[in-house]
């Protein structure tokens, strides 16, 4: 919104011409989103108590956990209105990337209020019923790598790249990339949301990931750097960058008050339409398989949950003491802040190992 009025000024003051540099526009984009969930966190906080919106404790989980029962959740709508708002301040609204990405975000976070409201406003346990939640994840994931397919301008866009090696692209078709965008996006939402289990544990690594999905992003949509790099060159896929910059801002702000002990929770509204977020990214970027290195945490979090399920139901035994895995450290004994700051700690190394992609090839 801003890029044009800066671009019509322009011509009559040559000074606004330093707002089409994108690496700009991204710093404002984080500096905006952080500015706003600093600012309205407080007030949002102050609402959800009010109205005593707060979170529901199993009695089964850990004992410690019991004290965090009223809670104010839901805050991720917060983190969801400073991602918006930063990237329609400085996006090119003409890219139809930044609308993608904006589109699957926000459509996420509205399963995701659905299934928060159900639980905490209308006190229905179960929230919004499973297999409504994933037809709608599905359809929403699905109806994007169609429309992604049938937009993309190279043949690039829809291939597969693997980490590496910078000549291996597999052609996919249309079946296999849909399933393949249904996957990331829909895998990626879930993952986030089954690791927003502590205070601040999911926030964090959702940050360090899209900052470094932003590298990526500025990377393959530069003509130059993509080709030094060896990695896809996809034409305006950078414009995502400012997207990248505001998830940074507004997950920053939001951690400010979701950190230990929290005074605040995202919910679903948040976790979902974040997971989503990077899942959307990773496919325009076309760096799916770095996505699953990068948010290795997340990762670990969804495996144990399966094998869990999967053990139980075929011989009644339980692999981890309990699932998702940040659990079974807390029943092994860890400090909450332990299990929080060495997921954080594991999440640095693999983001790390994702970016050096970018140059072993």
């Amino acid at each position: 919104m801003l890029v044009l009025l800066a671009d019509y000024l322009s011509q009559y003051y040559r000074a606004f011409n330093v707002f089409q540099y994108l690496t700009l526009r991204a710093i404002l984009g984080v500096l905006t989103a952080l500015s706003i969930s600093l600012l309205v966190g407080p007030r949002m906080i102050q609402w959800l108590s009010r109205y005593q919106i707060g979170q529901q404790v199993r009695n089964d989980g850990p004992q410690t956990h019991l004290s965090k029962a009223g809670t104010p959740t839901m805050g991720g709508a917060l983190i969801l209105v400073a991602i918006a708002i930063a990237t329609l301040l400085w996006s090119d609204l003409g890219n139809r990337y930044v609308w993608v990405v904006l589109g699957v975000t926000l459509l996420f976070g509205v399963i995701g209020w659905v299934d928060d409201y159900k639980k905490l406003v209308l006190r229905n346990s179960k929230g919004l019923a499973a297999r409504w939640k994933y037809f709608w994840q599905s359809a929403i994931a699905l109806a994007v790598g169609v429309f992604l397919y049938y937009t993309a301008q190279t043949p690039i866009e829809t291939q597969l790249t693997v980490p590496f090696f910078k000549t291996v692209a597999i052609d996919l078709g249309v079946v296999g990339y849909v399933l393949l965008c249904y996957f990331v996006i829909v895998g990626s939402s879930n993952a986030v949301n089954l690791t927003d289990g502590l205070d601040g544990l999911a926030i964090l690594p959702t940050v360090m990931v899209a900052g470094a999905l932003a590298v990526f992003a500025y990377t393959t949509g530069n003509i130059k750097f993509a080709g030094y790099l060896g990695i896809p060159y996809i034409r305006d896929v950078g414009e995502v960058v400012v997207f990248c910059g505001a998830i940074v801002g507004a997950g920053l702000g939001f951690l400010w008050f979701n950190t230990y002990p929290a005074q605040v929770f995202m919910g679903d509204v948040g976790a979902l339409a974040l997971g989503a977020a990077l899942g959307i990214v990773a496919v325009l970027v076309r760096q799916e398989l770095v996505l699953v290195v990068m948010g290795g945490v997340f990762v670990m979090e969804t495996v144990s949950v399966i094998l869990q399920v999967a053990s139980f139901k075929l011989t009644g035994r339980r692999i981890f003491r309990m699932a998702p895995l940040h659990h079974h450290f807390e029943l092994k004994g860890w400090p909450e802040p332990r299990v929080i700051v060495r997921f954080w700690i594991i999440t640095v190394i693999l983001v790390l190992v994702g970016l050096a992609t970018l140059k072993i090839r």
